[in-house]
């Protein structure tokens, strides 16, 4: 299977990227000559991987049966400070809320995304150091 992304140069440092025919636009902040007009293109490298484990997760804990609940998802990335400048860290936190929710599932639910199923995960994983980390209702869970 082959992915496919075009990408416009717009104008200054704004560039127009069609995936899947949406469109999302990419632009730097006016300090550097852009026009602040789009996220920058390496955050959305982090928006790409809490996204796709956030779906594996919902989609495993619907499979368990785990109903009512409110989910999201934080990434903080710490870069190197030579050029070429990459994430090195990436600190992945899981946040769940809700009543009754069954520990052992969510975190089962995390652990499978971030270990089997989410191919952003593994990507990155290549390159950067991940930690994950889980709450429910505002306190770590571990296994």
């Amino acid at each position: 299977m082959v992915t496919t992304v075009s990408t416009n140069w717009v104008k200054d440092m704004l560039f127009d990227a069609e995936l899947s025919g949406h469109h999302l636009l990419m632009d730097l902040d006016t300090q550097v000559g852009g026009e602040d007009k789009g996220p920058r293109p390496k955050p959305l490298i982090l928006a790409a991987l809490s996204g796709c484990s956030g779906m594996d997760v919902v989609s495993i804990l619907e499979k368990m049966r785990v109903k009512d609940y409110q989910f999201k998802i934080d990434v903080a990335a710490e870069s190197t400070a030579e050029h070429p400048i990459t994430y090195h860290t990436i600190n992945v936190d899981f946040h769940f809320e809700g009543s009754d929710l069954p520990n052992d599932k969510v975190y089962r639910a995390v652990e499978l995304s971030t270990t089997k199923y989410c191919g952003v995960m593994a990507m990155l994983r290549k390159a950067a150091q991940i930690n994950v980390k889980v709450y429910v209702n505002g306190l770590e869970v571990t296994p």
